[in-house]
């Protein structure tokens, strides 16, 4: 029996893909509305199952195209994120047999595949798929210099395989280790789901992350970008709560942050602390922000700002995400910046022994906050901002 698969986003059709063949379905896909129309017109389909949110095509457009074609009595079932009750009630009054909400597990989508069709011949015996499809997907930049030794890849590989709608992109910066062959190996069979960007020399943590996430806006079906340690200080399911929190508001950036608290699992080092502590300080008064940790190295992005945070070299290596802040707030005015910001306690952070910033380095970001205090001066960046954007239509 064959199914096509319409959806615009390819990180929600391939685990759909790989359940329904593991019972025993042939199954297409096609992330292009146009081609899609092509496929259902020379395969003849058992059963259709399309997303009503695409571009240039609607899946309405598409259930009306089937019940107006020589196979009209084709099953549609939808399986869309849009719960508007105007779209589910149009989409039953052209004919769709069915209509999915995401999220939604892959056992119930199989459930509904199999009530609307029957189970193909020879069905094969799977078990059962804790996956859920979700409505958004999220791309990861992971930053890595001399990480082979503590690259956590299994960790990494568990969470794409139970966790639909993530793409990992892990930016090599030009380390002298063998971290770029460990990520090509963690890459080997999962292309889909994990990019390796590779920066031949090392250029910081701020580059590779700046570069990362360019990279990964260029990906259409990515709704939402961050970026998070390789070390997994803050680990995958505190950052998945991150990405809950965006995709349920109106911020465009929820960035975690380390607050000890009751029910919490937070380490540093004392003497970090201690630094920390004056650090941010600093930080509140060069922001105009209450905020607590501007430094956790676990945030997402909505991704249309992620050009104006991401757009231009950083001035500074380590502190970046200060950078990140101003910029937001030269660009849509403090007030309006600060709507638009949010950061969220993680349940979990752990200092990471072999960590690349020094006690040292702590004490250089004080010169460097001078820095960004003086580059970051209203008027002046705006100017400067002003002439880029201008330099980029030419």
């Amino acid at each position: 029996m064959k199914i096509l698969a319409i959806d615009d986003q390819q990180l929600v059709l391939l685990p759909l893909q790989k359940r329904l063949q593991e019972l025993g379905y042939e199954v297409i896909i096609e992330t292009d509305a146009y081609a899609g129309i092509s496929i259902y017109n020379h395969e003849n389909p058992d059963l259709v199952i399309v997303d009503i949110n695409m571009p240039n095509v609607s899946g309405l457009d598409i259930v009306k195209y089937i019940r107006n074609s020589k196979n009209a009595d084709t099953p549609v079932m939808v399986l869309s994120g849009n719960t508007e009750d105007n779209i589910i009630t149009t989409g039953f009054e052209l004919g769709i047999n069915d209509y999915m909400k995401k999220p939604l597990s892959l056992n119930e989508i199989s459930a509904r595949v199999k009530r609307l069709i029957g189970a193909p011949e020879g069905e094969n015996i799977a078990s059962n798929s804790n996956v859920m499809i979700q409505e958004r997907c999220v791309g990861v930049v992971i930053p890595c210099y001399n990480e082979e030794e503590r690259l956590l890849s299994n960790e990494f590989i568990n969470y794409i395989v139970k966790n639909s709608g993530y793409h990992l992109c892990f930016v090599n910066d030009g380390s002298t280790d063998r971290t770029l062959e460990v990520l090509k190996d963690l890459q080997k069979g999962r292309e889909d789901f994990i990019t390796v960007y590779d920066c031949e020399k090392n250029g910081g943590k701020a580059e590779a992350v700046r570069l990362g996430m360019l990279h990964m806006a260029r990906k259409e079906d990515l709704d939402y970008i961050g970026f998070l340690d390789a070390d997994l200080s803050t680990d995958l399911a505190d950052f998945d709560d991150l990405v809950k929190t965006i995709e349920t508001s109106d911020f465009k950036i929820v960035s975690g942050s380390r607050i000890s608290r009751m029910g919490a699992n937070i380490t540093k080092e004392s003497a970090r602390k201690i630094i920390s502590l004056s650090i941010n300080y600093i930080i509140r008064k060069i922001l105009k922000m209450d905020f607590k940790d501007t430094q956790c190295g676990a945030k997402i992005f909505h991704k249309d700002v992620i050009n104006i945070a991401f757009g231009e070299k950083f001035v500074t290596q380590w502190i970046f995400d200060v950078e990140i802040f101003k910029r937001m707030s030269i660009y849509f005015g403090l007030q309006k910046a600060k709507s638009m910001l949010c950061e969220q306690p993680l349940k979990r952070w752990i200092h990471a022994d072999g960590s690349k910033l020094s006690m040292k380095d702590s004490v250089k970001i004080v010169g460097q906050l001078a820095q960004i205090a003086w580059v970051y001066r209203a008027k002046r960046y705006k100017v400067k901002s002003a002439v880029v954007n201008e330099l980029k239509l030419i």
